[in-house]
């Protein structure tokens, strides 16, 4: 499908976009490219595929909630300046 002149300065009527006589062949072009798209997609075989009406149809993966120590003490601890076993050494701030 291919949009005319004339159906360009009716869509952006109906818009309230003003466009200039020199910006209907850009815009045509453009709108000729998003229709192009849209046939694309048209050719796409949807035979059984369910429509989708909402993200909460899907099911997010979930993990398991439980508390670890990430298992990384060893690498973190690693670039640590001063450290007391597995925790980091700050000086004392309060008297």
């Amino acid at each position: 499908m291919s949009l005319d002149p004339a159906t360009v300065r009716r869509i952006a009527r109906l818009a309230r976009i003003r466009v200039d006589a020199a910006q209907v062949p850009q815009l045509q072009a453009e709108l000729n490219g998003i229709l192009g798209w849209i046939e694309q997609l048209n050719e796409i075989n949807v035979e059984g595929v369910t429509p989708l009406t909402g993200a909460m149809q899907v099911a997010a993966p979930l993990r398991q909630d439980a508390v670890t120590d990430g298992g990384m003490a060893e690498a973190i601890l690693a670039n640590a300046p001063d450290r007391a076993d597995d925790y980091f050494a700050v000086p004392k701030v309060v008297e």
